[in-house]
């Protein structure tokens, strides 16, 4: 039984409010602090939940919610930009293997539950300082207030302001190369439905992926190579008008539902992201009382289509290990080494398939070439099964001592 009664999460995105349901499962209290004086309604673009992310919503009692506002997708189809298929994962007949969801949905859906569960939000909270006292840790926000608890956990994303307490030296977000653009849905006359397939081509000069419903709506995004990134506001500064000539262009050449997709699309439709992102390895996860969760301490490219999955299971599994371990050192601990190996793989598995993506003329013949043959090897579903099977048995009990050192 753990020591730890009281919690401060920093950060109500999307590992935020998990981590708050979770701990109350256990027994903990937690009180969210958000830097921004607003929720996030609207704001983001598209990802997917595999299998393993459903499994690890569904333990804090939001899958069915969550279900309800995606899109289900039963196969992908990988193409060339001549519009030839490369590879094919799914079947068409079976389960969806992911869900599409706006992040605004889904956001929406955890602040919700986290709410209607009674879990405090607190906006316009912007951390400024935090430390760790004799009774647990006490953080200040730039308003002057202040909140104390036994722990601190930072749920403050890829540019955590808990991270650098934590470890002043901790590593910045790493550049993948891709600018992301996304877009609502766009009708277009002609657009026929993907039947519950999400079409990915490996386009001439910039990745696309798209999916058609039955009316014809086409829900899209395309990752744009750069030389250089861009944050969020520099993208939009941009303009839409500018981007969708910019897109426009990139995909002209292209013998695929790009660029009809693209004509279709006003630039109200755009949701312009700027930079992608990752963190390839967080040496220092937690120090005394504070401790990190989420892209926090495990960001991965949206190229691995695992970045909201990895940090939902990471927040239950810091749950777990709070719940069965004596103090929050030892908690920290075990949570680390369950958590380090899996997402790391993870990472950097979302890192090639990010290059490839941004791969020059050259690499991109070659990568068509090859990539049938392996696609082929990887599509086989025990290949994939360490991640998308992945379920954590929450009512097991933690044993630190059989828990394998991470390095």
């Amino acid at each position: 039984m753990s020591d730890v009664r009281t919690a401060i999460i920093i950060g109500g995105g999307i590992a935020g409010p998990v981590a708050a349901m979770a701990l109350r499962k256990v027994g903990i209290q937690a009180r969210v602090f958000e830097a921004y004086d607003e929720t996030a309604d609207g704001v983001g673009g598209m990802l997917g939940l595999a299998t393993n992310g459903l499994n690890a919503f569904d333990l804090v009692g939001v899958k069915d919610a969550i279900v309800d506002v995606s899109i289900p997708v039963s196969t992908m189809v990988i193409q060339s930009w001549t519009g030839k298929k490369l590879a094919e994962f799914g079947d068409p007949a079976g389960p969806p293997f992911i869900q599409t969801v706006w992040r605004a949905d889904l956001y929406r859906v955890l602040y919700d539950a986290a709410t209607s569960h009674g879990i405090e939000i607190e906006h316009n909270k912007r951390l400024v300082r935090a430390e760790n006292t004799e009774t647990g840790v006490t953080a200040t926000f730039a308003d002057g207030t202040q909140a104390s608890a036994d722990i601190l956990i930072g749920a403050d994303g890829l540019r955590s302001t808990v991270r650098s307490i934590i470890d002043p030296a901790a590593p910045s977000p790493r550049f993948t190369g891709l600018l992301g653009i996304a877009g609502r849905p766009a009708m277009g006359p002609k657009l026929a439905s993907t039947n519950g397939s999400m079409n990915m081509s490996y386009g001439k000069r910039a990745f696309f992926a798209y999916g058609v419903d039955q009316q014809g709506q086409a829900g899209w995004f395309a990752n744009v190579p750069s030389k250089k990134p861009l944050t969020v506001g520099q993208a939009r500064a941009i303009g839409g008008d500018e981007w969708l000539r910019i897109l426009r262009e990139l995909y002209a050449q292209d013998r695929t539902a790009a660029p009809e997709i693209l004509r279709h699309v006003r630039p109200a439709d755009l949701v312009i992201v700027g930079a992608l992102e990752d963190l390839p390895t967080v040496p220092t996860w937690s120090r005394g009382a504070m401790v990190l969760v989420g892209d926090s301490a495990h960001a991965t490219s949206p190229s691995s289509g695992q970045g909201a999955s990895i940090a939902v299971e990471s927040a239950i599994q810091l749950a777990r290990c709070l719940r069965d371990l004596p103090t929050a050192e030892a908690a920290f601990g075990a949570y680390e080494r369950l958590r380090r190996a899996r997402v790391e793989r993870i990472i950097a598995g979302g890192a090639r398939t990010s290059s490839e993506k941004a791969a020059g003329p050259v690499a991109r013949v070659f990568r068509d070439l090859t990539m049938p043959t392996v696609m082929k090897l990887m599509a086989k579903p025990e290949r994939m099964a360490w991640q998308v099977d992945y379920r954590i048995d929450f009512d097991a009990p933690v044993d630190e001592s059989a828990i394998l050192p991470t390095r």
